[in-house]
């Protein structure tokens, strides 16, 4: 039950939602790319794993058809503006998979969770634009993914009612470049499936991404957010 945010990748994206507000001929300055070698293949980064044929989950869930998102956020200080404010932007488009064995150990091969990073949108198109053209370039990268690895404060059989919160630690990938993240998460449970939110954070030089400096802007915090929203149901009751 995580998920993914990589809006993930989102880690780009907010550096994106900062330069877009430069004039168009400084925002679209070069950005550092990733050479293809170091990205997952493109059918390995945009299918859901299938179950083997030994499998040993004894639990797995997907998402739902409605009820997923994954967003960032990283607070920014405006020129000419009195408060910071939030630069956020999110996608609905988000799949994903998890399955645990007996003893509730997560799967990775069995589980991931992928977002579809081609539509992800702010409040300002041309921040849009130039994170998905200039930051997390989209038509060679169009998504981000989060395989789960384990669970911490989660145990099989899963509740059939309640709220509980528990840790998922899983490997995030944005634009070919994969890091450990760990995600705080709540989740209310019910006997048709397990909604809730997952949140974890990190700097900029966790994912080798300069910090925007832009004459706009009088500061960056370091500190990226990302945040999924999931809606989960047992496989075979989508």
């Amino acid at each position: 039950m995580k998920r993914l945010v990589s809006t993930i990748t989102a880690i780009a994206l907010v550096a994106g939602a900062i330069y877009a507000c430069q004039p168009r001929e400084s925002a679209e300055a070069s950005t550092g790319a990733v050479s293809a070698s170091d990205a997952p293949s493109a059918a390995s980064n945009t299918t859901l794993p299938q179950v083997s044929p030994n499998s040993k989950a004894a639990v797995r869930y997907v998402t739902a058809a409605t009820g997923n998102a994954a967003r960032y956020r990283i607070r920014e200080q405006l020129v000419g503006v009195d408060l910071p404010n939030d630069a956020i932007g999110e996608t609905k488009t988000v799949s994903g998979v998890i399955a645990a064995d007996a003893k509730g150990n997560v799967i990775p091969a069995e589980s991931k969770f992928i977002i579809d990073v081609t539509g992800l949108t702010s409040d300002k198109q041309r921040r849009d634009g130039f994170v998905r053209g200039r930051v997390l370039e989209t038509e060679q990268y169009p998504t981000v993914t989060l395989v789960p690895t384990s669970l911490r404060g989660l145990s099989v059989p899963l509740p059939k009612s309640g709220s509980k919160t528990f840790d998922i630690i899983g490997d995030l990938t944005v634009r070919g470049k994969t890091r450990p993240t760990t995600w705080k998460v709540t989740a209310q449970f019910q006997p048709t499936g397990v909604t809730g939110s997952a949140k974890t954070a990190f700097t900029f030089n966790d994912f080798e991404i300069q910090q925007p400096r832009v004459p706009v802007v009088l500061s960056v915090a370091d500190t990226i957010k990302l945040e999924l929203d999931f809606s989960m149901v047992p496989e075979g009751k989508k």
